[in-house]
Parts: structure tokens; sequence; C-alpha cells
């Protein structure tokens, strides 16, 4: 009797501790998606950035080169 209530103890153990795996693999997923898109973002960010600076720099070039 003791061995069968011991060895539900450890069969309800191991289906908790799978539960959890999967939990925090789903987790770890939602993170790594998350993680994707914010350097998506930031790779947009920065090439914007840097095109506006040269569009800037340019423009810049041929004011100075029609004034001087």
């Amino acid at each position: 009797m003791a061995s069968k209530d011991a060895l539900q103890k450890i069969e309800s153990h191991e289906k908790l501790c799978r539960i959890m795996q999967k939990q925090t693999h789903d987790k770890i997923k939602q993170l790594e998606n998350q993680v994707t898109r914010v350097e998506r973002i930031l790779l947009v960010s920065v090439g914007a950035l840097i095109s506006g600076m040269a569009y800037v720099i340019f423009a810049l070039a041929l004011q100075w080169k029609i004034v001087y």
C-alpha cells in the first residue's frame, strides 16, 4: 500500500515537472520572439537614422559647394 502511494507521488511529481518544463519552454520561446522583434525595430531605426544623417550631410555639402 505504501509503495503504491509513493509511486503515485512520484508520478504526480513527474507530471508536474513536465508541465512546468513546458511552461518554461513556452516562456523562453515568447521572450525569444520579443527579442527578435526588438532587434528588428532597432536595426530599422538605426538605418533610418543613418539615412537621415547622410541626407543632411549631402545637403550641407551641396549647399557649401554652391556658396563657395
